[in-house]
């Protein structure tokens, strides 16, 4: 080892209690001196001599090698080389160069380490010290120059500068250490550094000026994290509101920010808008960005730690983002506090980022793109040289490219457990051409969550538990035999999407020829195995799934008989969260044939679906939208359905093979118009 730094960190100190534990940019003083030291080129370890263990702790997450430092090194009056000297000796390590490192000074350049350390062991230098250079004046109490002659005063320009010696770091060669026992000897140099980088933190005062000015002189990094929380008004918008006359109030956003929410939502990050207002602007815009939002909200912070806790989300892994005081508590809850570079005072010196670009003009959008450089490529090179997969057989049909469309009428829980309304819904299907019927099985008593089991709904069959409502629309084996005889009659495959592992069971025991896996069952690995070990084929639905989510899938249910279906689960769906081109996302990544599970109003969505390579289509379907239960909305009634299976096969012939050639019916016209000159 040629050269090791030394960052003594004692837990004790009168300025500013457990200092070296401060956070300055998010980040403790402690791990921005190691990061500083192991940045640095011509650095081989770094070491941390402390008495604390929890300095300790930090150091060693942030990849410095602990030294303990006995009570007689630790106090007020302990020397910093003692700890160096100390440090050397329990290591066992006599290194050519030895560099002390104070985390005091929270902002040291990496190339300021190693140009001072290059002058130690290249012989110009046996001890160097960092410092500001600086042209001022000095006096003493008694009105004398200390570096000038009152009477002569040059110009600034004229004089060369002097340094004054700030404290960051002090490189030495080892063997003058031991000799002299101080850091000072043979041939001095000066490293200058710039003064935004010189302030050492001495006391409270000092420690509220560097947490000001380091989003300003932190150099701007990749944010890594697993979501991100706004809040709307001054971060989404300028902080104006235009009103016209009819009292309808109207925000200026920035289109760059939705294209910046849709790339955090590609790329598996969670996003969240909260707003202490309750305003249907709001409401709006974040309807836009496809991303949820919470309103009205009094205390920010308690409803943060609630929605993180729900989301299983590790809070040092979050980014929130604010520009006014009420959002300092959740910045406070937060590994990476954002402020807008207009925020109010308070919340720009709490944030551990600054960004360049206000609120709506882009701070969204740099926000996402800074977050987005962290996340790790998808692995889309790897999906796009695996095989591809042949289509997969259900039954007597193959499914996937160059098959025709396999459309799938999901009656889902629309016969509100009236078998008699299943047949006929059966017998919609059949008429309008589709190739099967989809049902959903569950076993009530394990998927009503606790807290709603005894909950009161009101239903056509009277007051009852929500428990007992599922329990009543429940089909079990008499009503599948009888809906599995009636399919066979009608031509039409059936299946279902089973929502607990003894629903796996029900379904094999009654012959099904392939397993759904509902968008709500993506990350439940236990049914995911229960499925994936039938051997069947496997529908796979991906709504309100990150790709990361589907990847764990894939790796349980394997692509060997794997169909995807794009999805958004949103009901009814409006067209700007539909993002069909995620079925040529899917196909690219996956290398299985995918298709679309639709939930919107109308036919001409799904119909984009089957251009953009959709191999199968499944939209819920009604006998009448106005009936009771809660996916009636947004189904097909008969006529719709016959429209959509029509339209699908004439979609079919019309997409061809993409040779470009002259039809028949094209002779004709050509010998009559066709003009040819030379």
């Amino acid at each position: 080892m040629r050269v090791l730094a030394v960052v003594p960190a004692r837990g004790g100190s009168a300025g500013v209690p457990l200092k070296n534990l401060a956070l300055v940019g998010g980040v403790p003083l402690v791990t921005r001196a190691v990061r500083a030291c192991r940045r640095a080129e011509l650095i081989d370890q770094v070491v941390v001599s402390t008495d604390h263990d929890g300095i300790a702790a930090t150091a060693r997450e942030a990849g410095a090698v602990v030294v303990e430092r006995p009570a007689e090194l630790s106090g007020a009056t302990a020397s910093s080389e003692s700890a160096l000297l100390h440090a050397l000796d329990a290591l066992g390590e006599d290194p050519e160069v030895v560099v002390l490192v104070q985390c005091t000074s929270a902002f040291i350049d990496p190339a300021d380490l190693s140009a001072a350390v290059r002058k130690v062991l290249d012989g110009e230098a046996d001890s160097v010290v960092s410092g500001l250079p600086t042209h001022e004046f000095l006096w003493t109490a008694g009105g004398a120059g200390v570096n000038h002659d009152p009477a002569v005063r040059p110009r600034r320009q004229d004089r060369e500068p002097e340094f004054r010696e700030n404290g960051a770091f002090y490189v030495m060669r080892t063997s003058g250490l031991r000799e002299h026992g101080h850091r000072f000897f043979g041939a001095v140099a000066v490293q200058p550094v710039p003064a935004r980088h010189g302030i050492e933190i001495d006391d409270p005062e000092d420690l509220e000026l560097v947490r000001a000015l380091a989003p300003f002189v932190d150099a701007p990094e990749p944010i890594d994290v697993d979501a991100v929380i706004t809040d709307f008004d001054g971060v989404h918008t300028d902080d104006r509101a235009y009103v016209d006359s009819e009292g309808r109030e109207m925000v200026l956003v920035s289109r760059s920010d939705g294209m910046g929410v849709s790339l955090l939502r590609r790329s598996g990050v969670k996003v969240l808008v909260m707003s202490t207002e309750q305003n249907p602007v709001v409401a709006a815009r974040a309807r836009k960005l496809g991303v949820p939002v919470l309103q009205g909200l009094a205390d920010k912070r308690t409803v943060l730690r609630d929605w993180l806790t729900i989301e299983g989300l590790d809070p040092a892994r979050v980014a929130y983002v604010g520009n006014d005081v009420n959002d300092l508590g959740p910045m406070g809850e937060v590994g990476w506090p954002v402020a807008t570079p207009d925020a109010h005072p308070r919340v720009r010196a709490a944030a551990r980022v600054v960004l360049t670009r206000p609120g709506g003009d882009g701070a969204v959008r740099e926000l996402c793109d800074r977050v987005v450089a962290a996340r790790p490529e998808p692995p889309a090179a790897a999906a796009r040289t695996r095989p591809r997969l042949g289509p997969v057989a259900i039954g007597d049909v193959r499914v996937g490219d160059g098959e025709p469309v396999y459309v799938i009428g999901e009656i889902g829980i629309n016969h509100n457990g009236d078998v008699e309304l299943a047949r006929r819904l059966i017998d919609v299907a059949a008429e309008a051409g589709c190739q099967a019927v989809k049902f959903q099985k569950r076993t009530p008593a394990i998927c009503v969550p606790e807290e709603q089991k005894g909950q009161i709904r009101q239903t056509p069959w009277g007051e009852m538990t929500y428990l007992e409502y599922k329990e009543r629309t429940e089909f079990g084996r008499e009503e599948y035999a009888q809906i599995a005889e009636h399919c066979s009659e009608r031509g039409l495959h059936w299946f279902a999407s089973p929502w607990d592992v003894p629903s796996v069971a029900f379904l094999e025991d009654m012959g099904v020829l392939v397993h759904k896996v509902a968008s709500a069952s993506v990350s439940d690995h236990e049914l995911l195995r229960a499925l994936a070990a039938t051997g069947k084929p496997l529908i796979l639905s991906t709504g309100m799934s990150t790709l990361s989510e589907i990847d764990a899938a894939v790796e349980i249910l394997g692509t060997d008989r794997l169909i995807m279906m794009h999805a958004t689960s949103t009901y009814p769906l409006p067209p700007e969260e539909a993002n069909l081109r995620t079925i040529t996302t899917l196909k690219e990544r996956y290398g299985v044939p995918v298709g679309y599970s639709g939930h919107e109003r109308g036919l001409q969505i799904s119909l984009a679906a089957v251009t953009l390579g959709a191999v199968c289509v499944e939209r819920h379907i009604t006998l009448d939208r106005t009936m009771w239960g809660s996916d009636h909305a947004a189904s097909l009634e008969p006529s719709g359905l016959e429209h959509l299976v029509r339209d699908i096969r004439i979609i079919e012939q019309a997409m061809g093979d993409g040779v470009k050639r002259v039809f028949p019916g094209e002779q004709a016209p050509k010998a009559r118009l066709r003009r040819v000159t030379v």
